[in-house]
């Protein structure tokens, strides 16, 4: 132990002595890129906790939630499906996506169950989800416009959706069937039944009111781009592959990979070409000289630049 104790005391020896044969200058310079480049990194891990991968797909049972599910993973639409019990969940690169080059960021899609006795399964995954979509029968829609606007109600006025802002998709499924309805049919239908829902449901009991957000605007007609979420209205068919506005709605809230790079400022850059070499994890450094890890990629010496600089 004794001759570890005097080890160290050597090597700070040593580190104080290095120190003191640094100009003060470029020893602040240094510590700035230090200080900066740790920041970078605890702000990086930070973005990359909190961006979600997470599409949940929701809405009432037999609407086709779990063929878009294998039409998204797949391509295929497994020829039709029953009524789901369980939630189907997979992280995955979308089909459609398996042939592009570069960096494609997997999606974490989740089939929540639409019967009514599963729907709180969905309480699971809707607080850290990055989108929702709310499918909806196109062909059935009137018979169960009710049903489906007060599923969809709960959702827009659940506390956590509001608070985190999470966008919405309604996408209209099966809209392939000559008798399907269009998506603005729909969407004004499930306005008009959602007003109603609002009127009647003024009088909340306290409990609710916490996990609860009233709807639109006091004295006017009710319609989603009154929502505290984004709301958008699309169109599918999970039967024939139709998914393109789905896959839309995914990329445009799941990200794909990117790289980072970071600028310095003329100091740190001369500091930079004296030989501080920063963790290889940060990719590429891009300055004035596109340095890379400390390392100009031109072939000019220090010296050559400071004289231009000089000049």
């Amino acid at each position: 132990m004794e001759q570890w104790k005097n080890q160290i005391q050597q090597w700070l020896h040593q580190a104080e002595e290095l120190i003191h044969q640094i100009p003060p200058n470029q020893l602040y310079i240094a510590i700035g890129a230090v200080l900066i480049t740790a920041l970078f990194l605890l702000l990086f891990r930070l973005f990359k906790r909190t961006a979600s991968n997470i599409i949940v797909l929701a809405g009432l049972s037999g609407s086709g939630k779990t063929v878009l599910f294998y039409q998204l993973r797949d391509g295929s639409s497994h020829q039709g499906t029953m009524t789901s019990m369980e939630p189907n969940e997979g992280t995955f690169v979308l089909h459609s996506e398996m042939t592009k080059k570069g960096k494609i960021k997997p999606v974490h899609i989740v089939d929540v169950p639409g019967h009514s006795r599963l729907r709180p399964k969905l309480d699971e995954f809707g607080p850290q989800a990055a989108g929702i979509v709310f499918v909806v029968d196109a062909l059935e829609f009137l018979p169960n416009c009710r049903a489906a606007s007060e599923y969809l109600y709960d959702i827009l006025t659940w506390a956590t959706i509001v608070k985190k802002k999470i966008p919405v998709l309604i996408l209209c499924n099966k809209v392939d069937r000559v008798t399907a309805h269009s998506k603005e049919f729909i969407r004004k239908q499930l306005e008009k039944e959602i007003d109603k829902l609002r009127a009647s449901r003024t009088a909340i009991s306290a409990a609710d009111i916490a996990n609860e957000y009233t709807l639109g605007v006091a004295g006017e007609p009710f319609s989603f781009s009154q929502c505290h979420s984004k709301v958008t209205v699309a169109e599918a068919s999970g039967l024939t592959g139709d998914v393109s506005q789905l896959e839309q709605f995914i990329r445009e809230h799941v990200k794909p990979l990117i790289r980072y790079s970071i600028s310095y400022p003329e100091p740190m850059l001369l500091f930079l070409e004296r030989g501080l070499v920063f963790p290889n994890s940060l990719g590429v450094l891009k300055g004035r000289n596109h340095l890379k890890c400390g390392r100009a990629n031109d072939e000019k010496g220090v010296g050559e630049r400071e004289r231009e600089r000089s000049s």
